[in-house]
């Protein structure tokens, strides 16, 4: 078989691609709460508070994805939760206090936001980098749902089985199952019907 110079390169490429985000998988599991078989994280990654997330089987975790988990209190509970088979395709920031939740089969593309929590920004005598955090409620994205590039998903938001969010949304109350939302903020466009 003669594969010529590109398609060698090409090959080469996606083995060590491949290979090192196996490495780097294994070098950081054993620093989160759960680390499932078959996941892995492409570097570079940002982990801040990893013995507080819970990583699924066969999750795959883009390249330039920051997952943190912020101090509460005395809490050391877990906070952030990937379920099985969930991708994230690169770029995406998750960050939680208590509680973020993205269950089995979740899709997210490039660029995606989600957070549990704003900053504080009540006094005007500091800076809100330093005034802490506020407005801690719960975000649970169900199985199989697809978030677009470009997505942000505030706090206390459920997004529903199925759902889809389009790019660039901004995702401020609950999305219902089997529909598409898009739109800033993003409103209910259609429901999803069996073909």
């Amino acid at each position: 078989m003669n594969w010529g110079v590109g398609a060698t390169a090409l090959f080469l490429s996606r083995t060590w691609s491949r290979l090192s985000s196996w490495c780097v998988s294994h070098l950081i599991s054993g620093g989160f709460a759960a680390f499932g078989s078959r996941s892995r994280v492409v570097y570079p990654i940002r982990l801040s508070g990893a013995n507080r997330i819970v990583i699924g089987d066969g999750v795959f975790i883009g390249e330039a994805s920051w997952l943190l988990t912020i101090a509460d209190g005395s809490n050391r509970a877990v906070a952030l939760r990937i379920g099985d088979r969930t991708k994230i395709a690169g770029y995406c920031v998750i960050s939680a206090a208590r509680n973020v939740t993205l269950e089995d089969s979740v899709l997210l593309a490039r660029n995606v936001y989600i957070s549990d929590h704003i900053h504080k920004y009540s006094s005007t005598s500091s800076p809100i980098v330093t005034q802490g955090i506020a407005k801690i409620k719960p975000v649970l994205i169900r199985k199989g749902a697809w978030l677009g590039q470009n997505v942000v998903v505030c706090p206390g938001v459920t997004i529903g089985t199925g759902s889809v969010i389009g790019a660039n949304s901004v995702v401020t109350t609950d999305i219902p199952e089997y529909t598409v939302a898009a739109g800033a903020p993003a409103r209910v466009v259609r429901k999803i019907d069996e073909c």
